[in-house]
């Protein structure tokens, strides 16, 4: 027979190791969550090149605006972490009618902070750009002498005025907001063709963070030869980039729209 101050010392054990569990899932960000389809708009903060960069480096990049989930702001300069999976530069074959082997660089997005933790997650890369579309996608132009306020193109070519709160189409069809803490919207279904392969981009039903894009971008954009046969969508998280021209490069300061796939806690 098992006596009262047993069981109440019994009690009393479990009762603490459920409040440090607690506890410990509380200052580890446990609690936290990441909806999938999620967008998180990312520049990365060093040259990544095939050949130079070796499977297993560790890489970083960090959100180029403020992200907006359940109960919680990710704000500008959240600090996403991953590696690289492949990478191989670009080595020509001079003989006659050779079909040339690729040079391919991939990625996978490991982590992103969580306040004083991190969390694991698995995105796709929705749309990639180049350092440089991706500055001119920040600049006003001013496209004739009635445009005194300037425009902002983004990447995949909508535009809006900063002083006008609708983001429209070229059909004049509002597609998305452009609010304090960035631009804003549901993203459109879209597809990007690669010389073997289709990449879709669906549709959200819920309004996503676009940083510098637009919502119907979906692929490569001012990577020279590059192309991307793989976003990750197939649910390994891993995105590739190849050229069989040249080594691929993907500059400092190049952005891309991720998406969500899951997170774990």
């Amino acid at each position: 027979m098992i006596s009262l101050d047993k069981t109440r010392s019994s009690t009393i054990v479990i009762t603490f190791l459920n409040l440090a569990c607690l506890l410990s899932a509380g200052s580890s960000g446990h609690a936290a969550t990441i909806p999938l389809s999620t967008a998180i708009p990312i520049v990365f903060t060093h040259t990544l090149e095939a050949g130079k960069v070796k499977p297993g480096d560790i890489i970083s990049a960090k959100t180029i605006q403020a992200v907006i989930l359940p109960g919680k702001i990710l704000p500008r300069g959240t600090i996403l972490t991953g590696h690289v999976v492949q990478s191989i530069p670009f080595i020509p074959n001079s003989a006659p009618y050779a079909t040339q082997k690729p040079s391919i660089l991939s990625i996978h997005f490991d982590k992103i902070a969580w306040g004083s933790s991190t969390t694991n997650i698995s995105v796709l890369a929705r749309a990639i750009s180049g350092a440089m579309a991706s500055r001119e996608a920040n600049i006003l132009h001013f496209r004739d002498e009635s445009d005194s306020t300037g425009t902002r193109t983004l990447v995949g070519g909508v535009q809006f005025s900063p002083l006008e709160t609708t983001i429209l189409s070229s059909s004049g069809k509002v597609v998305g907001y452009n609010r304090k803490l960035g631009a804003f919207a549901r993203l459109l279904a879209s597809d990007y063709l690669t010389g073997e392969s289709t990449i879709h981009c669906d549709a959200t039903t819920t309004e996503q963070s676009l940083g510098i894009f637009s919502p119907d971008a979906c692929g490569v954009y001012d990577l020279d030869s590059d192309s991307m046969p793989h976003n990750g969508s197939d649910g390994d998280g891993t995105f590739v980039l190849e050229s069989r021209r040249n080594t691929v490069k993907l500059n400092a300061q190049s952005t891309s729209l991720l998406e969500v796939l899951g997170s774990k806690f």
